[in-house]
């Protein structure tokens, strides 16, 4: 069984997007076709990304 990822979630205003974030969920969804072993370091990286962007975001 192959696992595609779907479409990003349309939120609607483009103003509210970020592109870390979309960056990092994009990356989340393209994990599901990794093997289990890459798929850790996949969802590592994402996390770190939205940690950091998100305490930039608390910084403003």
């Amino acid at each position: 069984m192959v696992v595609r990822p779907g479409p990003l979630p349309d939120v609607g205003d483009d103003e509210a997007r970020h592109p870390a974030v979309d960056a990092a969920v994009r990356a989340m969804a393209n994990a599901a076709t990794l093997a289990p072993a890459d798929q850790i370091a996949q969802y590592e990286a994402a996390y770190e990304t939205l940690r950091e962007t998100l305490a930039t975001i608390d910084q403003t």
